[in-house]
């Protein structure tokens, strides 16, 4: 399975584009900053990931204020066939008060 939830907020974000078959996209930079248990020693998580919002849940994406706290789920695949880089294909996603 491949699924990822992830706590983070949005460092940067680009404007809407659109692909060839008229999909909009949303591409933003996530920020995530926690401490995880690891043999019983707090570590600290730190880490910027590449994030896409494609579809209907785009312009909702690009709603979110920067800085804002929220939830977000989705999956992980390269950023294109030769890459070994990651992006975040963001599927859903909810504000955290």
């Amino acid at each position: 399975m491949n699924q990822l939830k992830l706590v983070a907020s949005i460092l940067e974000k680009s404007a809407l584009r659109y692909t060839p078959a008229g999909i909009p996209i949303a591409n933003a930079v996530l920020a995530h900053r926690s401490q995880q248990i690891q043999a019983n020693a707090l570590r600290d998580a730190e880490f910027e990931i590449v994030a896409i919002a494609a579809g209907d849940i785009s312009k909702r994406f690009l709603e979110l204020e920067l800085g804002v706290t929220s939830e977000f789920t989705g999956f992980l695949v390269r950023k294109n066939r030769n890459s070994k880089s990651l992006v975040f294909h963001i599927t859903n996603f909810e504000k955290i008060d």
